[in-house]
């Protein structure tokens, strides 16, 4: 029964998402209480509530104070030098720009974090986008497809498939390291037709190399907020922001929320221009906090009610046996939708053990188990899964539509699953 609501739940959530009956703020939050009411629990649907909220609460808290920071620093000019230089580099040919912002949340996401990934990547490249007309799904694509497929042993998905399994880390991973290695040339390379491909729309063709990329004139408003005697200063405080989220020193925030007072004092002292730089980014921020909110009731009831839980024994008895040899590679081909159903607690922790002790029943290894579900179960699934509110960091920042991202970038994502995964057969770490 539960099972059955569940899935209706999450069918209809993208449903309604999906074709734009709803919007996601709205979907979030009607869907998962209809279905715990449905499941009997009444007023213990609170409850659940308030358990999302409160786990994503320091999300929430860290992207409110994260679009300030940005925002002020956009808004002082720390930006407009890096562009310029940036600008120079590529000489306005979007298949090394789409390529560099891969690179640049490949390098941020070595942490481990999609949200800190998403929070310094996008900020930094988006205006880029913008000035030269790219369309900013490439953006998100491009993101997604760096963080999905670096997956390394200090991540998320790793450390709950390793504690599941009871298998070290390195165990799991070291054999997948030649097959991520596939997938970030992939990565790289889809980066790169999608950029000729927005080469051609924008009409730059074969002279784009030699094409000089000047800044746009700036406002008269814009140019009276920057603080161009300010640069050197704003940099050390972007970099030591930066330095200290990435470490992980101290929650990200805390970092965030040091880091907006030092950029408001710093360039704006005045009270009255520190109230108008929040008030011209409180919509941005306000907006996307609400959203996040509603995906903690959405996870929050779906999980504490026993729906994902129910789903996912559901799942187990539907696995034929005489396919056992075989559930490694169908594991890996399936790993990244079943992120659109599952969350990582619910999947590592509850189907996976089962279908790794079926398996190995049938003398298939436990290891190739967690090994394929590496390859995409939020991995490369994470950046466009509805149960993650790194999905709705990226949508917010790129102000990208929920279902315009999911469109573009889910076929991306899964291809890139389905590479490694045939990777991973061909050099021998699962059979086919």
């Amino acid at each position: 029964m539960l099972a059955s609501i569940g899935l209706l739940a999450i069918v209809s959530l993208f449903l309604l998402i999906l074709s734009k009956r709803l919007s996601p703020l709205v979907a979030l939050i009607v869907v998962p209480v209809v279905a715990a009411l449905l499941g009997g629990f009444g007023m213990q649907t609170s409850e659940f509530v308030v358990h999302g909220i409160k786990n994503i609460g320091p999300v929430v808290g860290m992207f409110i104070f994260a679009i300030i920071f940005f925002g002020v620093m956009t808004d002082a000019g720390l930006l407009d030098p890096i562009i310029r230089r940036i600008l120079r580099a590529v000489g306005g040919r979007p298949r090394y720009i789409v390529m560099g912002s891969a690179l640049l949340a490949l390098i941020i996401h070595l942490d481990g974090s999609g949200a800190v990934t998403f929070l310094v990547t996008i900020p930094a490249m988006l205006p880029l986008y913008e000035r030269l007309g790219m369309d900013r799904r490439i953006l998100a694509c491009a993101v997604s497809l760096a963080a999905g497929v670096n997956f390394l042993p200090w991540v998320g998905p790793m450390l709950r498939a390793s504690a599941a399994l009871n298998i070290p880390t390195t165990e799991l991973f070291y054999p997948l390291l030649p097959v991520q290695l596939v997938g970030l040339v992939f990565v790289f390379g889809a980066c790169y037709l999608l950029g000729l491909r927005e080469e051609r729309r924008l009409g730059l063709g074969g002279a784009g190399s030699g094409l000089e990329i000047h800044m746009p004139e700036v406002t008269a408003e814009q140019a009276a907020l920057r603080r161009p005697g300010r640069f050197a200063v704003n940099c050390v405080v972007t970099l030591v922001v930066l330095t200290v989220l990435i470490a992980g020193w101290v929650p990200p925030v805390l970092i965030f929320m040091l880091g907006t007072v030092l950029a408001l004092v710093i360039n704006y002292p005045c009270v009255a221009e520190q109230r108008a730089r929040i008030d011209a980014h409180a919509r941005a921020a306000l907006m996307m906090a609400s959203v996040l909110l509603a995906a903690g009731v959405f996870t929050g009831i779906m999980g504490e009610s026993g729906m994902l839980k129910a789903m996912a024994e559901a799942l187990v008895r539907h696995v034929p046996n005489e396919h056992a040899g075989h559930m490694p590679f169908i594991l890996g081909l399936l790993s990244m939708p079943l992120s659109l159903l599952f969350d990582p607690d619910s999947f590592y922790f509850g189907v996976l053990p089962v279908l790794a002790n079926s398996a190995e029943m049938l003398d298939v290894p436990r290891i190739q188990m967690g090994q394929a579900a590496l390859l995409g179960q939020m991995t490369t699934g994470f950046p466009v899964s509805p149960l993650t509110p790194a999905t709705f960091l990226i949508v917010g920042l790129t102000r990208v539509d929920l279902a315009e991202h999911q469109k573009f970038t889910i076929p991306f994502l899964l291809a890139a699953s389905v590479v490694m995964t045939i990777a991973a057969a061909i050099l021998g770490v699962f059979p086919f």
